[in-house]
Order: structure tokens, then sequence, then C-alpha cells
């Protein structure tokens, strides 16, 4: 024996590791197991939820091909929504009717699952991304199905469902252009605020960072106020449609105290101000309340206030609102 070598004993077996045994993937075997799960309880969910609960299945591994079974009755070829060989069942979300009360029980039964697999939250977004994505791919009575179950999976507040990776796939440029993402959020939308308030809603769009894009659902040959106000109207969204106008109006307030605030402290001339003035209230037909407080604002803010007793910025204000902006425009005549 060289002295370099190590002395093992005769006769013993070198194991492998167990975390060097790579198990092979096997999600057409998974796929059929909970086929047969749904088949056999005539896809009573309550019994087929049962079932599952008590079934040793390896979800954790094959979370996303559960979620396409339960949507798509079969799991999906990779990387598309194109269903793959294997069993299937008629009772997934996509072969109902395209009705909340009959898409409900499956928003039930998937929150039933989590509770008891949390985990599986992050496998819900994904399937839920891929096929939000692919909504050219799905017939317009689908993809109302996909628009009912989004709502109500929020509406219901399955546990950890983030609007953010869920709506990323809806500003696609290909599928705003079609038409079919303004199609997709309206029925969202609608279903969404039967048991929710405006203002839920709004929280919603918040998280999913989508509050400032109503405008970007629309084909571009369509993006425009009138457009947004004339269609969420037809729909019946009128509530949205109040608070899209409140909020640009806002935005317009602020784009105009920005360049008055500019101008000022450039120490540009009056005039040129009244200039700016005057055509912001033309392009957003502000009312003359809202002119006088941004210009009162914009003002006060150009003074400095420090070092000033009581009686000095007293004076200081008045003299700052007679001999500049507000003392050379009259709101309601020069306007």
């Amino acid at each position: 024996m060289s002295s370099k070598e190590k002395p093992t004993l005769g006769g013993t077996r070198i194991k492998t590791r167990k975390r060097n045994i790579a198990a092979p993937l096997d999600p057409a075997a998974f796929s059929d197991a909970v086929v047969q799960i749904y088949v056999d309880n005539a896809g009573d969910l309550e019994l087929v939820a049962k079932s599952i609960e008590s079934s040793d299945l390896n979800f954790s591994r094959y979370g996303d091909t559960f979620f396409e079974v339960v949507f798509r009755g079969a799991r999906t070829q990779p990387g598309t929504i194109k269903l793959d060989e294997g069993e299937r069942h008629p009772y997934s979300i996509i072969d109902c009717e395209p009705k909340r009360e009959v898409i409900l029980p499956s928003v039930i039964y998937i929150q039933k699952i989590l509770r008891r697999k949390p985990f599986l939250i992050k496998n819900l977004e994904n399937v839920m991304q891929k096929f939000l994505q692919s909504l050219e791919l799905f017939e317009e009575n689908e993809r109302k199905k996909l628009a009912i179950f989004t709502a109500l999976a929020f509406s219901q507040k399955l546990s950890g469902l983030q609007p953010e990776t869920v709506f990323q796939p809806l500003l696609k440029d290909n599928l705003v252009a079609k038409g079919l993402v303004l199609s997709f959020i309206t029925d969202f939308f609608k279903e969404y605020l039967v048991d929710n308030g405006l203002d839920d809603l709004i929280s919603i769009l918040k998280r999913g960072k989508m509050e400032d894009s109503l405008l970007e659902f629309f084909p571009s040959a369509k993006r425009t106020p009138e457009a947004l106000s004339e269609h969420f109207t037809k729909e019946g969204l009128l509530p949205l449609v109040e608070y899209h106008e409140k909020k640009m109006f806002e935005v317009k307030l602020k784009e105009m105290k920005s360049a008055l605030t500019s101008q000022i402290a450039e120490e540009a001339d009056v005039s040129e101000v009244i200039e700016t003035v005057k055509q912001h209230v033309k392009d957003a037909k502000f009312p003359d309340i809202e002119v006088v407080r941004i210009l009162w604002d914009v003002l006060m803010d150009a003074v400095q206030w420090s070092g000033k007793n009581q009686q000095q910025n007293a004076n200081l204000a008045l003299r700052q609102s007679t001999s500049s902006l507000i003392g050379n425009v009259s709101v309601s005549g020069s306007m």
C-alpha cells in the first residue's frame, strides 16, 4: 500500500449520500393522480379537497401542475397553455360557466387547500401569470372566467396572493393593442365591485402598481380620458370614471404648481407667470378657487419665514400677496 493511500476496510460498501440521489421528475403521473381524484369524487370539491389532504402526492414538487389541473382539467405542455397528453377531468374552472356563483366554489376550494399547504401560493401565482400573459390563446368566455376567478380570489383574500405578481403580464404591449387586457380588466372590475367598495379596488390596484395605469389598459389609438370615460360609463363603472377624473385633476394641479414654483424661483416676469396660469386653467378647466389656492401656496412657499416674529410674517405675507402675482391677476376677469 502506498503511504499516500488512505486505509479502507475490506468488504465495506461506500454508500451514496441521499442528497446526491435525484428522483426523476414525473409530472404526468402526478397530474393523472389528481385527475383521478376529481373523477372518483365526481367533481365534488368538498370530497376532492378531503382526498387531496389525505393523499401522499408530492405537492411541493408539482405545485404548478396541480393548479394547471384545477384550471384546465389536465397539465399543460411546458411553457404553453396547450394541454399535454394524459388524463383529463371535466370539472375545471375553464370548463364551467362564466358565472360568479359557479366559479366561487373553486375559489373557496383553493382557499382550503392553501390553508393546509400555504407554500402552494407561489405556484398559484405562477399559473395565473402564465395564463394571463397568454390571454390571446383563450376563447372570449374563457378569458371572462379567468377574470371572474381573479376578482373572486382577491375578494376572498386568498392568503399571500400578490396583485403585483398576478397583474404583471397585463401590460404586455401585444395584449393591450388587441384590446384583450381592457376586456379582461373590465370584467375584473365589475366582478370585484360586486362585494367590495371602490376604495378596496384602488387598494388592489396600488398594491399591483397599477393605480396610475388605467389609460395604459387601452389600445394606443383609444388612450384618451374621453375614451376611458365613455368605456367605463357604458360598463356601469361610473365611480371608477369619477376616481380617474379626480386623480387626473390632482396631477394637473401639481403640474401647474410645479411650473409656477420654478418660474417664481427664477424670477420670471409676472406676465409670463400669468400666461402659464391661463394656459393651465384653459387645459384643465380649473375652478377659480383652486387657482387662487395654488397661487397663494406658491407665493407663500417662495418667502423665507425663519427668524421673523408673527407681526413681521403677517406684514411680509401682505406685501407678498399685494405686490406680486395675486395683485396682478384677476382670477375671474383675466382667466
